[in-house]
């Protein structure tokens, strides 16, 4: 029970590998506070998370209005006292997610972009700001921030998405380091490659042939956020089985 009485705050925490961190976390004893905007799919993930501890709420937020960010902050102090790991790990490709798939970078209408920047960087960021505040407080925390290959490799048609991981995994995590190091904070971020938490990841070449189970992605998260880590800040680990060395990646 590694996090018996410290609170974990997940951003997309009602689906995918929030969830999964989430399930994880309480495994070793942790409070759990759930933020999504899906408030049907937050209600649910509260419902899986409750069969393993009761130290679980949910907070309809959405990530990209800073002052809905303070109220899931609030509420999650509110109800547990503290803040002790932020993992914000919502958001995704604009592409994808605006149904764009055949459209390239100077096709796509600027809402797009500015949709992918404010939804995987400054969701990021808000959430980041409103949380160090409490954690300035307590002397201590962890923050671990999702990267992405594609912050490696970029992205012609996904471009906002490739900018926004690009700033996470170097100077965003370096900076949160500095920043936090003096109250006891730590910043680090996880860059996945292809993990299998949809079909589509799972025909992306890897080093290894392989795609990652989204089982390991969450380990590191456990991993950074223990004891064991304590020595990690600043510092982004690509896990993308190999394919930022690859030569021919088609």
């Amino acid at each position: 029970m590694e996090f018996l009485n410290k609170t974990v705050l997940i951003v997309g925490g009602a689906s995918g590998m929030g969830l999964l961190a989430g399930k994880c976390f309480a495994k070793e004893g942790a409070n759990i506070v759930l933020a999504d905007i899906n408030a049907e799919g937050l209600d649910a993930a509260v419902l899986e998370v409750r069969e393993i501890t009761e130290n679980v709420i949910g907070q309809v937020t959405d990530a990209t209005k800073y002052d809905q960010v303070v109220a899931c902050r609030d509420k999650a102090v509110e109800t547990f006292g503290s803040i002790d790991v932020l993992i914000p790990c919502a958001g995704g490709a604009e592409r994808r997610i605006l149904g764009m798939q055949e459209k390239n970078f100077f096709e796509q209408p600027i809402s797009a972009i500015e949709f992918s920047i404010h939804m995987n960087l400054m969701s990021v960021l808000y959430f980041e700001h409103a949380v160090m505040q409490q954690m300035v407080k307590q002397q201590g925390g962890v923050i671990i921030h999702m990267g992405s290959i594609t912050g490696a490799e970029g992205s012609a048609g996904n471009i906002g998405y490739a900018t926004a991981k690009s700033a996470l995994m170097t100077g965003i995590v370096k900076s949160l380091a500095q920043a936090g190091a003096p109250y006891g904070i730590r910043a680090c971020c996880i860059a996945p490659g292809p993990v299998l938490t949809r079909p589509g990841m799972a025909g992306m070449k890897t080093l290894l042939g392989y795609a990652a189970e989204p089982q390991e992605i969450v380990d590191m998260m456990l991993f950074l956020a223990s004891e064991r880590g304590r020595s990690v800040t600043g510092t982004t680990f690509l896990m993308d089985g190999g394919r930022n060395v690859m030569r021919n990646k088609e």
